[in-house]
């Protein structure tokens, strides 16, 4: 048994609280405990993950598709995230039965050029996510306070920073407090429903009816696609599942696994129900209207008359949840991405820094933030079948993963969930490149 689960009744209020979470976890694996409550304690990684996607580049692409599109691009945002699901899972067994993240695994298997390659395309990918986050809070601060921009920026990297140092006293402190970021998010999107009118036929018909309508369509379903399925939350996630449970045997491996699954499952269905009602909020309350909102600032300034100042400020308070808690986990997958793939780190504030860079210039140039948002969650989106790729190879081989090796069913569905984000990625290159796409025709 692991040394945690021997803790005594006298020290346990003595470790921390990431000591306890492994000693309950343990107990459970031993077949100590019984009953849902010690479950909490494997509750953690899929929440953390799940947060990049609710992040801002979500509002920035669920609010365009909404006011331009209505509820015709829901059903992009219900497969972008049954892919995740499945990606996350995936991502997560790895660590588990490897004892090692995504990043790592990349750097021992594959050739020296390849793994610089795949570096250098992470850590662009790292820049545009935490464009995204960082931006995403700024603007929320900024309107909210009514500070400018740049204040804005100052404090979301203030409060940002604040909360990474509670990485000295272990994993648990983090996962709670994003935990608790989460919740405020889910609890805003809950209210705004109420508040919002919605035609719930309309939106169920489109959520499974697939369609896309032009070329200004296509751009954003592969950002929906980008803004869910991001590549940094893959490789994050098995990093945090790696070493966080001490399984002792094949049993408790497999055990933690059904574990995790299950937690993937609930925490990406919540932030899909919340990336849906994000949809769903925009198509009601600017499509029939004022299908011109195409940012975050104009939303919510146009929302403020149509539904109250109620509706306005819950979407703002939900905004800096989402940019602080989505900016401190892309901060930390940076720094596991970096340390797997060229094995060293650098000191947190100069992560901080490098990732806030572009936010800090994208601003000082006058760009359109949520163009920007826009933009950068199409570069995660061509980012992302790399790390894709490289999970289903390495999940499918017996050599590396044992009996926890895919099956043919879950190889199916991740090589189809492969090729529908390669797909949609070529069209947008060839789009980009003025090829013209038989259906499709850029909207004016």
């Amino acid at each position: 048994m692991s040394d945690y689960a021997t803790i005594t009744a006298s020290t346990f209020r003595q470790v921390s609280l990431s000591e306890r979470t492994v000693a309950a976890a343990s107990r459970v694996l031993a077949g100590q405990r019984c009953g849902f409550r010690p479950y909490l304690a494997f509750v953690g990684p899929a929440v953390v993950a799940s947060i990049a996607y609710m992040d801002p580049g979500n509002f920035a692409t669920n609010i365009q598709a909404g006011a331009k599109y209505g509820y015709t691009l829901l059903w992009v945002v219900l497969l972008a995230n049954v892919i995740a699901m499945l990606f996350q899972a995936l991502s997560a067994k790895l660590g588990i039965v490897t004892g090692r993240n995504l990043a790592e695994m990349c750097r021992e298997q594959f050739p020296l050029p390849v793994v610089s390659a795949m570096w250098i395309i992470s850590e662009v990918a790292a820049m545009a996510t935490d464009l995204a986050e960082f931006l995403g809070g700024a603007i929320g601060c900024s309107l909210l306070f009514g500070m400018p921009l740049l204040y804005g920026m100052i404090v979301t990297g203030v409060v940002v920073y604040g909360i990474l140092m509670f990485e000295r006293f272990g994993f648990r402190p983090v996962e709670l407090v994003i935990g608790s970021l989460v919740a405020v998010i889910a609890l805003c999107y809950l209210i705004e429903m109420f508040i919002a009118p919605a035609d719930w036929r309309s939106a169920a018909v489109d959520l499974v009816l697939p369609e896309i309508a032009d070329g200004d369509a296509l751009l954003l379903a592969v950002g929906i696609i980008g803004a869910t399925v991001m590549p940094h939350a893959v490789y994050m996630h098995s990093g945090l599942t790696r070493a966080r449970i001490p399984a002792r045997d094949e049993s408790e491996k497999r055990r933690v696994v059904r574990i995790s699954n299950t937690e993937v499952m609930v925490a990406l269905a919540i932030a899909g129900m919340v990336n849906i009602a994000m949809v769903i909020m925009a198509s009601s309350a600017f499509h029939a209207g004022h299908p011109e909102v195409a940012d975050i600032e104009t939303a919510y300034h146009t929302l403020t008359p149509l539904l109250g100042i109620a509706a306005s400020g819950v979407f703002l308070v939900s905004l800096i949840a989402s940019g602080v808690s989505s900016s401190v986990v892309a901060t930390q997958a940076g720094q596991m991405i970096m340390q797997g793939f060229v094995g060293f780190r650098i000191p947190i504030w100069a992560r901080r820094l490098i990732t806030m860079l572009p936010a800090f210039i994208v601003v000082g140039l006058g760009a359109a933030a949520t163009s920007a948002l826009v933009i950068s969650q199409v570069v995660l989106s061509i980012a992302l079948p790399l790390p894709m790729v490289a999970l289903l190879m390495f999940t499918r081989r017996t050599d590396i993963m044992g009996q926890f090796a895919n099956g043919r069913l879950t190889n199916v569905a991740a090589i189809l969930g492969t090729i529908v984000v390669l797909s949609l990625n070529v069209l947008l290159i060839l789009q980009t490149f003025g090829v013209t796409i038989p259906g499709l025709s850029t909207a004016g």
